[in-house]
């Protein structure tokens, strides 16, 4: 059997290789999100935000962060189980967790070339369009599907029982 990609929990390495590879003058994408539980949506997404560059970096929101934003009863995964999933995603190179409820400090971190979020969010709604646009970067919202959200199946399972 294939040996699965672990996340690296070494956020310190991972954003130092980000770094060098800008420096090599490879294209970053940045995105965030829960990634609670991962369905289609996630997965076109992720890929169509991999097809704008050469390396994908995914934030994910902490337990205590998802807690904050979408209540007591998520999340669902823990944050370790979400980040395996993402990252043994081959549109996926890094996977970067952060406990505050927006990757902003992430942003200003990494100063990704492009940054993206689902096709609900407005460009201009995107936290840290600012600091994107200001270094010369794109914000882009990419393509969403409607009814694909963790919100979404977890209603549905509502409903069944």
């Amino acid at each position: 059997m294939p040996e699965l990609k672990q996340p690296n929990m070494d956020q310190e390495e991972d954003l130092r290789e980000i770094r060098n590879a800008k420096y090599l003058c490879s294209k970053v994408v940045f995105t965030n999100g829960c990634f609670d539980i991962l369905h289609a949506g996630h997965v076109l997404y992720l890929d169509e935000a991999k097809s704008l560059g050469d390396i994908l970096v995914v934030g994910l929101n902490s337990d205590a962060s998802v807690k904050r934003l979408k209540g007591p009863t998520r999340p669902i995964n823990n944050q370790y189980d979400r980040a395996l999933v993402l990252s043994a995603l081959k549109s996926v190179d890094y996977v970067l967790i952060f406990d505050e409820d927006t990757p902003y400090r992430l942003i200003q971190e990494i100063v990704p070339n492009v940054l993206v979020k689902g096709g609900d969010w407005k460009p201009e709604d995107i936290v840290g369009a600012d600091i994107v646009l200001e270094h010369g970067g794109i914000v882009k919202s990419l393509s969403f599907m409607v009814g694909q959200s963790t919100t979404a199946i977890l209603q549905k399972l509502r409903e069944q029982k």
